[in-house]
Order: C-alpha cells, then structure tokens, then sequence
C-alpha cells in the first residue's frame, strides 16, 4: 500500500474523524455516534447508581402485588379453621377482605407527627375561618353603622326643613289673626339683623333657654300641634282646613309618616 493513500482501518484515520477539539470538524455520522455513547453510559451510570432504599421499595411493591400462597404459614391456620380465598374474616365472612395497607414512614419525625401537624393544620383553619368571620361582622356592623348615620343625618336635615317651614306657617297664620308676638320665641322663624342694628326680611326674637334645651323635633311637635288646634292647619297636607271636624276627616294624621303612606 502506498504512503500516501489513507487507510480507513487504521486508528489514525479513527483518530482524524473523532477529533473533538474545538474548531475542528466532525463527521455527522461520528458526532450521532458519539453523542448516543454518550447517554448510554449516561444510562448505565444512572441504574448502576439505584439506592438501596430504591430497591427495597421495588421489591415491597413486588410482594404486595402477589397473593398470599397456600403454602404461607398463615394461610395454612386459616384454611384449617375453615377460610377460604376471597373470604372475609371472621365467623360469618363479614370482615376484612384485603391486607391492612402497609404505611411506610419517609420522614424523621417521631410516632404521632402527623397527627400533631394534622391538628397543627386544623387549628390554623378554623382560627383563620374564625378569623374570617369576625372580619365579615366588623364590615357589616360598619356597614349598617354608616347606614344609621346617613339615615339619621338625612332625617335631622329633614326635621329642620319642616321646623323652618312650620315657623314661617306659624308666622304667618298668627300674623293674620293680629298677633304680633308668637307663643314663644321659637315658634316664628328667628331673624338675624344686621349690621346697622336694622332687621331682615325675617322678625327677629331672641332665643330663650328653653329654645336652647329643645331639640328641633320636639320644637316641630309643639309648632305642628298648634298649628292644628289653633289655626287647623296642617304643614304635610298645606292646608289650613275650615275647622276641627274638617282637620280629622280630611287630613290622614298629625306626622309626616302618616302622609307618606
């Protein structure tokens, strides 16, 4: 053979292709060949590296799934007091059909550790559902607290709007009958005056102590009440009527919630 033809059997020519520094070019076929030598080592390293503990779990696993022979020691007491495979146990074949489940403990806790993280696990459930529920009762209360509050704020403005409407009423009806001085100071509407001591449009009445201990509601009942026994007026219908008699047949009561039915 001459020097300078190649030979394709030798491990020079093996050498060449197999080179796999870097920067250097690889056959396709002998980079494939490499790379499944690769994961077959890879592979047997990986089964030659299986656990002890690996290999005991194989083997429980293989015994659990096999029956129990009749030639098991056990099974040889059963059938002499008269059990039979698939038969429950017990006099009347009532009870148990398969094996107690084996549990194999994995972890390092000690005997009851699960049952202390189970508890552990339920407490903090029904603290946090505890929890929960306190917190939607707080929200609610809230709720219906702002509620009340905007129900009474509205009822309040509503008060003083129909007190301010009932003194004006008062006012003018007792102006019509010659009076120039109401019943008491807070019967008429106050009037503030200015300042060069002159009054407004409104007259103007001091304030007593009994206006002061007052709250507008009861000022509205005393007003209202007056209104209907001396001038047969009422504010929620508008109307001053002829007389008594025309007042109770003709007005459906002496509150605002009688006229809002």
């Amino acid at each position: 053979m001459a020097n300078d033809e190649e030979d394709y059997m030798s491990d020079a020519f093996l050498t060449q292709i197999m080179d796999v520094r870097p920067g250097m070019p690889m056959v396709k076929r002998a980079k494939e060949a490499l790379r499944r030598e690769t994961l077959h080592k890879e592979k047997n390293i990986q089964n030659n590296q299986k656990s002890y503990k690996e290999h005991e779990r194989d083997r429980r696993d293989a015994a659990l799934e096999t029956s129990i022979s009749s030639e098991n020691k056990g099974f040889a007491l059963l059938s002499k007091m008269g059990y039979k495979l698939g038969q429950g146990l017990g006099k009347e074949g009532g009870g148990r059909v398969e094996p107690i489940p084996i549990n194999i403990k994995t972890d390092r806790g000690g005997i009851g550790m699960m049952e202390l993280k189970k508890r552990k696990a339920e407490e903090k459930l029904e603290n946090y559902r505890k929890k929960e529920q306190t917190k939607q009762q707080i929200e609610k209360k809230s709720f219906e607290d702002f509620r009340e509050r905007k129900r009474s704020e509205k009822d309040k403005h509503q008060t003083e709007q129909d007190l301010r409407k009932s003194q004006q009423a008062c006012e003018q009806l007792d102006s019509q009958k010659g009076m120039i001085v109401p019943k008491d100071s807070w019967y008429w509407p106050e009037v503030i005056k200015d300042e060069d001591g002159d009054h407004s449009d409104e007259s103007t009445i001091e304030g007593s102590k009994e206006k002061e201990e007052l709250t507008p509601l009861v000022k509205l009942q005393f007003i209202t009440s007056y209104l209907r026994s001396m001038h047969f007026y009422c504010l929620w219908c508008g109307t001053a009527y002829g007389d008594e008699e025309d007042l109770k047949l003709n007005c459906p009561g002496d509150t605002a919630a009688d006229h809002n039915d």
